[in-house]
Parts: C-alpha cells; sequence; structure tokens
C-alpha cells in the first residue's frame, strides 16, 4: 500500500481503523528526526525548533488547561525546561491568555533564543494596533516573532480581516514582527490562505485520522502542497487530534514527521513529563519501519 492509498483507505473508514492499520514502513525516515530540530520556516527564513509548545489545549476565554493546571510559575518552570532540552519555539494566543506566562519564562530565557509565535482576533487598523501594543507588554518584548490571525472560518477573511493586515505589514517592515500569517479552521479558510500572498506562515490541522481537521487528510495535504509551492511556511497543529488520539501518539507524529509539506507542528503539554515524553518520542516515530 502506497501513501495515497493509504490516505483513501483513512478518509473512507474511522480513523481508529486506519490507524491500527497504519503502514510504518511507508512513513519512515531514513534518518533520525528530532523535536529540537532548527528549521526555516516561511519566505523570511525565521528558524525554529521543529516542535513548538503549545499553550492552547482547551483554550478559550482567555485560559487553556496549560494555564489553569500549571500556572504563571509552573508553565515558566516548563517552558525553561524545554528550552534547556532545545525546544526553543513558543506557541501562544491572546485567546489562551498565556501570554504573561511566557513573559515569565523569559526572565530565565535570552529573549533572542526563542521564537515566540502570538495569535490575535483583530479586524480593524485601530484593534490590531492596540493589540500589537498590548500584546509586547504582556509578552515582555520589543517585537513577536510570528504573529497569526486566528481561526479563519470565512473564504473571504481578507476583505474583513484588511484593516489588520495593513497594520502588521507596517509592524513587519519596522521589525515589530518577524513573519505573519493565519491559522484556519475550515476548508474554505484553508483555501485562501493558500492563494493569498501576505499569508507567509499557516497554521493547518494535520493528523492521519482526519480528527478536528478542516477536511480528510488527503484534502488538506492537496491545498498544503499548493502553500508549499508558494514558499509559505506550514506548522501544523491538532498532532494528536486535539487529545483525542494520544493512544496513537506514535502514529500520528510519524504521520506528521513524513510530511515534507510540514515544517513543524506544535503539540501543548501539560507537564514536564509529557513534554519530555514527546522529546524521546519524535526521533523514534519518524524511523519506525
Amino acid at each position: 500500500m502506497n501513501r495515497r492509498n493509504f490516505l483513501q483507505q483513512a478518509t473512507a473508514t474511522a480513523g481508529a481503523v486506519a490507524l491500527n492499520a497504519f503502514p510504518h514502513h511507508l512513513f519512515a525516515a531514513g534518518t533520525k528526526k528530532y523535536a529540537t530540530d532548527r528549521v526555516k520556516l516561511g519566505p523570511t527564513g525565521i528558524r525554529v525548533s521543529r516542535l513548538a509548545m503549545g499553550t492552547g489545549t482547551s483554550g478559550s476565554g482567555g485560559s487553556s488547561n496549560q494555564t489553569r493546571k500549571l500556572g504563571l510559575q509552573g508553565m515558566a518552570d516548563l517552558f525553561k525546561s524545554a528550552y534547556d532540552q532545545g525546544v526553543t519555539f513558543w506557541d501562544s494566543a491572546d485567546q489562551y491568555g498565556s501570554h504573561p506566562h511566557l513573559k515569565l519564562a523569559l526572565k530565565s530565557v535570552p529573549r533572542e533564543k526563542v521564537a515566540i509565535l502570538t495569535k490575535t482576533h483583530a479586524s480593524t487598523e485601530k484593534e490590531m494596533h492596540a493589540d500589537l501594543d498590548r500584546f509586547r507588554r504582556e509578552l515582555g518584548t520589543d517585537y513577536i516573532d510570528i504573529l497569526l490571525l486566528h481561526c479563519m472560518l470565512d473564504d473571504n477573511w481578507p476583505e474583513g480581516k484588511k484593516g489588520a493586515m495593513a497594520v502588521i505589514s507596517e509592524a513587519r517592515e519596522k521589525g515589530i514582527v518577524k513573519t505573519h500569517g493565519v491559522s484556519c479552521h475550515t476548508l474554505a479558510a484553508l483555501k485562501t490562505a493558500a492563494r493569498t500572498p501576505w499569508v507567509q506562515v499557516d497554521l493547518a490541522r494535520i493528523n492521519p485520522a482526519g480528527v478536528a481537521m478542516d477536511a480528510d487528510p488527503a484534502t488538506v495535504l492537496a491545498v498544503l502542497e499548493q502553500m508549499k509551492a508558494a514558499g509559505k511556511g506550514i506548522i501544523g497543529m491538532k498532532i494528536l487530534g486535539a487529545g483525542k488520539l494520544r493512544n496513537r501518539a506514535d502514529e500520528c507524529l510519524q504521520y506528521a514527521l513524513a510530511q515534507k509539506v510540514v515544517d513543524c507542528f506544535t503539540i501543548g503539554s501539560e507537564s514536564r513529563a509529557e513534554m519530555e515524553d514527546l522529546l524521546r518520542k519524535i526521533p523514534a516515530a519518524s524511523v519506525r519501519a
């Protein structure tokens, strides 16, 4: 069975059935890939670790599993531990309420050694100017490495977000933002992101079972291939199906690692043990045959 046939099977059957029949040998890399590998992301060439420390598990209303369970110091300690082990990509959002947690972590980590991603719901110029100022205060930094428009749903989102996009573009020219893009939560929005030049980086939902995704894996990958051909950077999310595929982490990790269109991915650990488990599982999964 080749990869295309596997994806067709995964689309036509329940996710658990597809994962039970997962053909590891078709997704095995020749050399190990590590969570700490440094990869270039998008046209600006920003460098990030292959694994990003997510902060938005069940994230809404200004909190998430990470912020609720770990608190300020607990999350700061977790991020410092990940940094010490080579994970230098931090994924946050206004919606998760995780900016203060990253700010505390930055007190023990050199700012220039980490890449910080955050996300905004701003639409107008006024809203975006306010968010840029507030985000930098909350994060304790003069600049944001990756700034995304959060949770695009409509196919015409560039029209509704043009004010915010203009402010972000100006911020990039001033060095306040290093690179920018969107996170998508529908196939229509994802297709628009693929053909929109403003999008330098996309945060896309991808896993082999199609859980919590915009469409089946084959359909999503076809759009991501268009993005990659246009030179965009792609960050994978929902790698473990929003936690529903945690019991099939090896298969999900191997699948994500095998996709040439996925530069890196974000997973939200809720403890040091979970983070270190990912550090062990990623290289093992990448070469499993």
